[in-house]
């Protein structure tokens, strides 16, 4: 294998971002290293000891890319690109994964600040959760969702009692396989319930792409091929204080932002409220208490509690979509603790089995999905509750209950944030930065530091991918998600197992791609 040494002096503990065993090969780097006197202290890099140690890693680079030619060549011939993947300009290929890096074919490691949209919460290959899947493969590894399987019960019964304990309400469980079948999951049970089949979404919210749940996310690009949509929600605009769609300043708007939405409830020409029948035309609001695609915007303080009180008076739903801001992004098991809101029903997905087997649900009170009202065959997927998806699931909620990740999430969280703090001083591009818990933004701009620049946070994107950025003489890539309603802010979910070197390292490298991308 062709590779690098890398020598280190620092703590074991905290600084070997690339291994925790002295002498490893990871990618093309072998690590090597000295320990401090200081253990609690992360000192820097020699980057002067980053020392090639294999001739031919030209040759094998030059090898691998051949190669990757002819398979985009294929690709383009039988694959759809109606999927995400032709974003990059020239899509990457990765072969390995471990931790918080992502390794191409010539072992270039990148250091994933995205983790697949914040489905890989414990980082990739997680030793405990791969163990739970290889188990369950070798002992139930299909079976179909119309019979009962203990991992089942015991996953639910988590959920449950976590719901129970953290937000006092009772409620039952039911799982599905992706994110945007959930969704539809909770909509079919809003529209039992109420009879209605009109929602209030937020403009920049997300919450899929099926053709029902189109209608919810408030992007008319993902509607605009498929006909007309009779059920399409009502949009409201969501508190993003950087860029008020109001122009107002937070500090002295007295929250004007939900002021508009109740007045929506003043007489009944605004068009949602009947005040002879005190019945909205509106069955439920479905929300990301921080918005994800649209650029983790994190709302005021006191936004949600005030909008939670007012739906509750009006008879509308609180639905809380979980999907990207769950288990423990935000330094909380649920995002919705933060705010001090009592959801009605909570859809959950992607980091539920750590990016493995996909498992998704929605969990309800009692009163809306006891089995008197949403009885047998209300909905159903064929591989709902899938035996390897409930696996691996159990296994991350035992992590994170055995875990103290409220602490250390917002720990590594504030360290984070500071980094880039300190990035934005430097660079008058970086017009805001803002963050809670491991879901941190970082709003690229032009100069002014207000005029979104959406070639910018582009550059930035695929020029991480190139994988040339600079560690002395060894090279890696940066995985980055852009976001936004300007598509221009760098959406940061990174593992909730980073260390604190590698939150260094990834100040360094934004730092250097920031610099190359500024220049075109």
């Amino acid at each position: 294998m062709c590779a690098v040494k890398l020598t280190v002096v620092g703590s074991f503990d905290e600084f070997l971002y690339m291994s925790n065993i002295t002498g490893t090969t990871f990618g093309n780097i072998v690590v090597e290293a000295t320990p401090s006197l200081k253990t609690n202290t992360v000192p820097p890099v020699e980057t002067s000891s980053v020392v090639p140690i294999c001739p031919d890693v030209n040759a094998l680079e030059e090898q691998v890319r051949k190669e990757e030619d002819q398979l985009l060549e294929l690709e383009g011939k039988v694959c759809s690109q109606g999927d995400t993947v032709h974003y990059a300009n020239r899509p990457q290929f990765f072969e390995t994964c471990e931790g918080s890096y992502l390794y191409d074919g010539a072992n270039t490691p990148y250091l994933d600040l995205q983790m697949w949209y914040s489905a890989v919460n414990l980082g990739y290959a997680n030793q405990r959760v791969n163990n739970a899947l290889k188990k369950q493969i070798d002992k139930l590894p299909q079976l179909a969702c119309q019979y009962l399987h203990k991992e089942k019960v015991y996953l639910a019964d988590i959920l449950v009692k976590g719901i129970k304990r953290n937000f006092g309400q009772t409620g039952r469980v039911h799982f599905n396989v992706g994110g945007a079948q959930a969704v539809e999951d909770a909509l079919k049970l809003v529209r039992k319930t109420t009879g209605k089949s009109r929602m209030l979404a937020f403009e920049g919210g997300y919450h899929g792409r099926t053709l029902a749940v189109s209608a919810i996310t408030s992007s008319y690009r993902y509607r605009e091929n498929y006909g007309e949509f009779a059920d399409r929600a009502e949009f409201v605009p969501f508190p993003y204080c950087f860029r008020c769609p109001y122009g107002k300043q937070k500090e002295t708007c007295e929250m004007y932002c939900v002021q508009q939405v109740e007045r929506k409830f003043d007489h009944e020409y605004t068009g949602w409220w009947n005040p002879k029948t005190n019945k909205s035309e509106f069955g439920a609001f479905f929300v990301e208490v921080i918005q994800g695609t649209g650029g983790y915007i994190i709302p005021p303080k006191g936004y949600f509690e005030r909008l939670a009180k007012l739906l509750k008076e009006r008879g509308i739903l609180l639905i809380d979509d979980e999907i990207q801001m769950g288990f423990f992004r935000t330094g909380k098991l649920w995002a919705a603790e933060n705010f001090n809101i009592n959801p009605d029903i909570m859809v959950f997905g992607k980091a539920l089995t750590n990016g493995l087997n996909p498992l998704s649900g929605i969990w309800a009170k009692e009163e809306l999905i006891s089995p008197d009202k949403f009885g047998p065959g209300s909905t159903h997927s064929t591989f709902s509750s899938n035996s390897l998806g409930t696996a691996t699931g159990l296994e991350v909620m035992n992590i994170f209950e055995e875990g103290d990740y409220e602490r250390t999430v917002n720990e590594k969280g504030a360290y984070f944030l500071d980094l880039l703090k300190d990035l934005q001083r430097k660079h008058p591009e970086i017009g805001d930065v803002d963050g809670m818990g491991l879901a941190l933004r970082m709003e690229m701009c032009e100069k002014d530091g207000f005029t979104p620049s959406r070639a910018l946070a582009d550059r930035m994107f695929q020029k991480g991918l190139e994988g040339n950025l600079k560690v002395g003489a060894a090279k890696m890539g940066l995985v980055l998600d852009i976001g936004g309603y300007f598509k221009n802010v760098v959406t940061l979910a990174p593992s909730l197992e980073i260390t604190q070197s590698e939150m260094d390292l990834a100040h360094d490298l934004l730092d250097q791609l920031i610099t190359i991308s500024k220049k075109g």
